[in-house]
């Protein structure tokens, strides 16, 4: 059974004074810090790339589960291993031709690889990347169009992470985009394990109680769905 795990996603905090954000969230029970790099072609928004990832590194030993929302991935392949990033997460629309040398890439950098996919694009272009020969470790299913913080869920999207979940039972699922207390029980409920949650933990002055909270639901959801088989 995949693991629950709390990202909170970095956009949402102080760019200002990023080391100490991460070092609250990981205080207040985050495992993973989840970090949107976007580069104004793929979505019109330009956020930050491998050098904040690596002076981050330098403050924190936290798994940065890095989002690549970027047109050429591949380029981003070495400067962020280099850099210190844990995760890397390209997404399928821009990967259909070159996703193996990719993965294969981002494997030899010592990262770890995770295709995601856009609320308009079918769950079953990412299938042959989860059964490849080399593949991908993790799926982000978007439940927002990727580009910009603090968007409403999506609960249609559900059904693809429900696809993903019965096909593929071990499997890291993430979910990103307006996911929080009112939406987390439908996403625990359809498969997610992996929930990415920026507004509603930053937005609040409790962030360990959120976290917390978004990991029970995805914990008693397996936990009662255990006790069926």
């Amino acid at each position: 059974m995949a693991k629950a795990k709390i990202a909170p996603s970095m956009l949402s905090s102080d760019f200002a004074n990023l080391a100490s954000e991460a070092q609250r969230m990981v205080d207040s029970g985050a495992d993973w810090l989840h970090m949107d790099i976007m580069d104004g072609h793929f979505v019109p928004n330009l956020t930050i790339g491998a050098p904040v990832i690596e002076s981050l590194r330098k403050h924190t030993k936290a798994y940065l589960d890095c989002h690549l929302m970027v047109t050429n991935p591949l380029d981003y392949v070495e400067p962020l291993g280099k850099a210190g990033a844990s995760g890397f997460t390209f997404h399928v629309e821009v990967t259909k031709d070159n996703w193996q040398e990719l993965v294969q890439q981002i494997k030899h950098r010592g990262m770890r690889p995770g295709v995601a996919l856009k609320p308009g694009t079918p769950v079953e272009e990412v299938y042959p990347l989860v059964e490849g020969d080399n593949p991908v470790e993790m799926v982000l299913v978007m439940t927002v169009e990727p580009g910009f913080g603090g968007q409403k869920f999506m609960p249609e999207m559900m059904e693809k992470v429900r696809a993903l979940r019965e096909n593929y039972p071990s499997l890291d699922i993430e979910v990103d985009g307006g996911l929080g207390p009112s939406t987390i029980d439908v996403a625990a409920l359809a498969g997610a394990n992996c929930i990415v949650a920026g507004s509603s933990i930053f937005g609040t002055p409790e962030p360990a109680a959120v976290i917390s909270l978004l990991r029970k639901s995805v914990t008693g959801v397996q936990v009662q769905l255990g006790g069926e088989h």
